[in-house]
């Protein structure tokens, strides 16, 4: 489903980048910091017009000729992003929004071992093996 997955830190520090075809890493590097302007933007007129009951999920950032950049904000304002190739046109926004689901319950769990600093770059196996296999159903249907 996804060619990379990205979790941003309130102050738009990587907290953790995964991308599959690890030539193209900093190329997604580069679209997934892009995408914090509009991350942003979004946040910013929502907060405006509802106060603080804002829905998480905020859709399709931007599509590029290559990809669809999908994000997402907790209420700690930590950000995910999720990038999926173009060309998988079989893929729904709920399908989207259960794997921000799936993402942020793991990265939940991360948060919560008592082993883990918050605000230092995710190292977890198992946050690792969540994201591995939402990247794994790409290589599979590709």
């Amino acid at each position: 489903m996804a060619v990379c997955i990205a979790v941003i830190a309130k102050e738009n520090y990587p907290l953790y980048i995964r991308s599959v075809p690890t030539q193209n890493e900093l190329k997604f590097h580069y679209t997934v910091h892009t995408s914090l302007d509009v991350v942003e933007e979004k946040i910013s007129a929502v907060g405006k017009s509802l106060g603080d009951q804002r829905e998480l999920y905020l859709g399709l950032l931007y599509p590029t000729e290559d990809y669809k950049v999908y994000g997402y904000v907790t209420n700690s304002k930590v950000k995910f992003v999720i990038v999926v190739d173009s060309s998988n046109t079989s893929l729904r926004d709920n399908e989207i929004r259960s794997m921000f689901r799936k993402l942020h319950n793991s990265f939940t769990d991360v948060m919560c071992n008592p082993f883990h600093s918050p605000g230092n770059t995710i190292q977890s196996k198992a946050f690792d093996g969540i994201v591995s296999g939402m990247m794994v159903q790409t290589a599979s249907t590709v």
